[in-house]
């Protein structure tokens, strides 16, 4: 093995340094900058193929974007004035988007595809499904798998949902769904995930 030298630069580095945005935080800020009233300006949101395909996806569902010093703007609507997609919805290889859209678009009355890359199709979603199932969301799909049609949805229901495995993911697009839904829900999980002191999943 190769050994490198490293020299110091003799003085205290000093500077400035701006970090790029969190992934998993990107998501949901645009998610949520969607559905609030007004405009929300997010700084520093991670520019990434995934967040990208959150944006496209929401700009799809009628939702305004701008720019403006480096900073994205969210012209916001409400989850009622949200419109029915012209396409299936693509969220290329990010299984976030696809998974936390699912439970934010829960209670919309009109159908939504969801569609993915090779890569995302092969991956199983029957653990986002089925407590989106359980509160009274349709799919139709084949084997859990991507594509994966959301039926149009008149009320959703809250649950008491106890987590098999850790998964942010999932317990975000539960909490999505459960903002829209018509009774209290409850998620029990083995350990906390997204905890600032203990973060075990995006």
């Amino acid at each position: 093995m190769g050994k490198m030298k490293l020299q110091t630069a003799g003085k205290q580095l000093r500077g400035t340094l701006t970090m790029p945005g969190d992934k998993s935080i990107s998501h949901r800020a645009v998610m949520l900058g969607s559905i609030a009233s007004g405009d929300t300006r997010v700084q520093h949101l991670l520019d990434s193929e995934d967040v990208r395909r959150t944006v496209t996806a929401m700009s799809n569902l009628g939702v305004t974007f701008s720019t403006e010093n480096h900073d994205l703007i969210i012209h916001g609507k409400s989850l009622n004035e949200l419109v029915e997609p012209k396409q299936m919805l693509d969220m290329g290889n990010s299984g976030t988007t696809a998974r936390l859209l699912m439970g934010l678009l829960a209670n919309q009355p009109f159908a939504i595809t969801f569609r993915g890359d090779n890569s995302l199709s092969k991956r199983p979603f029957a653990r986002v499904i089925k407590p989106l199932r359980a509160m009274g969301v349709s799919y139709v799909s084949k084997n859990d798998h991507l594509p994966v049609t959301k039926l149009g949805t008149r009320y959703l229901e809250g649950l008491v949902y106890e987590l098999p495995v850790a998964s942010a993911q999932v317990k975000s697009a539960i909490i999505l769904a459960a903002l829209q839904a018509k009774s209290q829900t409850t998620i029990i999980e083995p350990i906390a995930t997204r905890d600032p002191y203990n973060s075990t999943s995006t």
